[in-house]
């Protein structure tokens, strides 16, 4: 079938793949077409099975999460890749964070119900982010207090001339972004058609570089926006 969601899973925990294969099994519209038990298998699987969603481990033996999410961002040009959701069992966890700035599209803590597990996969797959606003504040929010005042300053300064390209509008969107809203709820609070909104997705990580709305929202936050 055309339509299925080809899934790739990556845990060092042979129990966390049966029990993650299991919950994504039991809907007919998912496919799990492999598992990885390091971040090396990952990426090699992911290159030959081309699935549409790889779910990554952070802390994995030979090579991790991180620098598996790096390999696969770095790909073929031209090539936009899996979506890939960061499995963890800490919202807080800096490794995390630096998967997303990598080009992670979001990340799930390992004890989500199921049905959290299907709506991440369904909705990385159709290019949405697997980050609530709560999250997304806490996280980001978590890390940048962490970061050394230099690195912070930097990171700023940055951020803020990135965000300097964008139109009034645009940032309008890119904070709306950075709160973790959907394009419906952009849509709604600025007074946008869904369609518009996405025209203005699509503007804003052309124009900040940015592969997906994670990375939108990273710089929001670090700008201070």
């Amino acid at each position: 079938m055309a339509d299925l969601i080809r899934v790739l899973i990556a845990d060092d925990d042979a129990l966390v793949r049966a029990g993650v294969s299991l919950i994504l099994g039991a809907d007919p519209g998912i496919e799990v077409v492999g598992e990885a038990v390091d971040g090396a298998e990952a990426v090699e699987a992911a290159r030959r099975l081309r699935p549409d969603v790889v779910l990554m481990d952070i802390r994995m033996p030979r090579m991790d999460g991180l620098a598996a999410t790096e390999a696969l961002r770095a790909g073929a040009p031209g090539e936009p890749g899996p979506a890939i959701i960061v499995l963890t069992t800490f919202n807080t966890d800096e490794y995390v964070l630096r998967a997303l700035r990598a080009g992670a599209n979001g990340f799930l803590l390992k004890d989500v119900p199921p049905t959290d597990f299907l709506r991440a996969v369904r909705g990385a797959a159709g290019g949405e982010s697997m980050l609530s606003p709560a999250v997304t504040t806490r996280l980001i929010d978590h890390v940048v207090r962490t970061d050394q005042d230099d690195e912070r300053r930097r990171r700023a300064d940055r951020a803020r001339g990135s965000l300097a390209a964008l139109s009034d509008r645009e940032r309008d969107v890119a904070r709306a972004i950075g709160e973790g809203k959907s394009n419906a709820e952009i849509g709604g609070e600025l007074f946008m058609s869904v369609a518009t909104v996405k025209t203005y997705v699509s503007r804003i990580l052309g124009k900040l570089d940015c592969g997906n709305r994670v990375q939108v929202a990273i710089l929001v936050h670090e700008a201070g926006e």
